[in-house]
């Protein structure tokens, strides 16, 4: 049955340095539905990002008959629905369940699983990760405790390039080259067989909640544990029977998680790296670079002066609606001639990448049409990524690829890696929210710059990306105020129009040289 829900609801004031959550989450599910300004709101988890052809028509034939017909895709790689009737309760659930969208209605919420979308198009990478994922979504289908996870505690599967391993997940899993794979939480990491993969993130999953309950303090997610609170991952892989060696100071290796493979984007030396998508050293690092076939002993590479940036993510307060294109890519390589592996500083760049097809939904939302466009799928397979894009594999030949680039294009989905809408992103804004001051996604302007922007309806800035960025924030006075986040700080940029400014500040490199 499906049912309108609350507001989200604060949390309570901190005591000591501990967030203290006295009831569970809020967060939207395909049955527990949000009320907006624009009606209600469903959030559709896709694990891994995969849809069938089936389910494609489904979720177009949803969004025409009962929601506003747009379909808006989120930092986590799923799908809502907007502009619900408080009368298409039964119709919903029954069509979303009929196209084997709903597999347990107890567990819908929990279903969040984002993993490499080229995994196993394009040669890159050491494991096929979208399997992983299909038996780690079984998993928690099966068991009686994870409904009790938040509906915003995050599973992040990478397949060796280091696209989603920097997203902010509390449990990641990396492939490695033979046959192996780290499984990490926080600041702990095991090595494990990759064939256990899956079994240890539901492991450390257990562990979490273990954890949580111990704080006492009602933590959704790991990074809301109170300083010191022992998270025993090592126990849990011990009780769930996967062998597992520990990496760090008590174990192999010299600390943190090493991305296996070899030199990232700016193609200095691997590095260990942390969960949190940061160097073990301090400095931030930039994922997304495609990493070799071979070694395990390398990884992302920290961010130097002009380095590529890290793009949207899920912030901390979990799935989000808001962002636009991957904001990367080198036009110099053109539609359509995108060089296998090839990666921007978030997610893969628009074009023909092997025998895949990459598109980016404009300010993360399509059209029925544009959706439409996306069939028929060669493979029977649609990938939706967490930077709001589409990956369709399996084409048979690069002449067929390249022509439903262009039909996808034609369509009006951003298929040219020079887009100026690439990493131009925007919360939902008004009409929608209540909250927003301004109608933020018609007033977004598009603009070239390595920084992805974001613009916000108010001072929540729900869903702004990870890294660094570029705040374009609505004011009570009718305007916007442009802020410059980098490097942990930030810095207020003005001067000119306001496209102008923005246009500045997704170019620049020293904060200090903003005004």
């Amino acid at each position: 049955m499906l049912a309108a829900m609350p507001p989200t609801p604060a949390p309570s004031p901190d005591q000591g340095e501990s967030l203290i959550r006295d009831r569970g989450d809020a967060c939207p599910g395909a049955l527990r539905l949000h009320r907006a300004d624009d009606g209600l709101l469903a959030r559709l988890r896709l694990p891994g990002g995969i849809l069938t052809s089936r389910q494609v028509l489904a979720l177009e034939a949803a969004a025409e008959r009962l929601a506003d017909g747009n379909l808006s895709v989120t930092s986590r790689g799923n799908i809502e629905l907007r502009g619900l009737g408080d009368a298409c309760a039964g119709e919903l659930s029954a069509l979303l369940a009929d196209a084997g969208l709903l597999p347990s209605e107890r567990h819908e919420r929990v279903r969040n699983v984002v993993a490499s979308p080229l995994a196993g198009t394009d040669g890159t990478g050491h494991a096929d990760v979208q399997l992983w994922a299909r038996e780690l979504d079984g998993l928690l289908c099966a068991e009686d405790w994870t409904p009790r996870l938040s509906g915003r505690f995050l599973f992040a599967l990478d397949d060796g390039r280091g696209d989603v391993a920097g997203l902010g997940g509390d449990v990641t899993l990396i492939a490695e080259s033979g046959g192996t794979a780290v499984v990490g939480m926080g600041s702990v990491s095991f090595r494990v067989a990759a064939a256990d993969a899956p079994r240890a993130a539901l492991a450390a999953a257990k562990a979490f909640l273990a954890a949580a309950d111990a704080a006492g303090n009602g933590a959704w997610r790991v990074t809301e544990l109170p300083t010191g609170q022992t998270v025993d991952l090592g126990g849990a892989l011990e009780a769930a029977r996967v062998d597992a060696a520990r990496i760090g100071p008590e174990g192999e290796g010299p600390g943190g998680l090493a991305v296996s493979g070899g030199p990232g984007a700016s193609g200095g030396p691997g590095g260990p790296v942390a969960f949190d998508g940061t160097a073990v050293s301090g400095g931030p690092v930039a994922f997304g670079a495609p990493v070799a076939s071979g070694g395990s002993g390398g990884g992302a590479v920290p961010r130097g002066p002009g380095g590529p940036a890290v793009l949207a993510g899920p912030g901390a307060s979990g799935d989000s609606t808001v962002s636009g294109g991957a904001g990367g890519g080198s036009a110099a390589l053109g539609v359509g001639a995108v060089a296998a592996g090839a990666a921007g500083p978030g997610g893969p760049p628009p074009g023909v990448i092997g025998r895949a097809v990459s598109v980016y939904a404009p300010l993360g939302r399509v059209t029925v049409a544009q959706w439409r466009a996306l069939l028929p799928l060669p493979a029977d397979e649609l990938r939706v990524t967490p930077w709001r894009g589409f990956v369709i594999p399996g084409f048979g030949d690069e002449g067929a690829a390249r022509e439903r680039l262009a039909a996808l294009d034609r369509a009006g989905l951003l298929a040219d890696p020079g887009s100026p809408w690439l990493g131009v992103g925007a919360c939902t804004g008004r009409p929608g929210c209540a909250k927003s001051l301004a109608d933020v996604r018609a007033d977004a302007v598009p603009g070239h710059g390595s920084l992805p922007v974001h613009w916000s309806g108010c001072e929540r800035r729900c869903g702004h990306p990870r890294g660094d960025w570029v705040d374009v924030l609505a004011t009570r006075d009718g305007s916007y105020e442009v802020t410059l986040h980098t490097a942990g700080s930030t810095a207020p940029v003005t001067g000119g129009t306001l496209t102008e400014t923005v246009t500045k500040a997704r170019t620049t490199t020293n904060p200090t040289a903003t005004r």
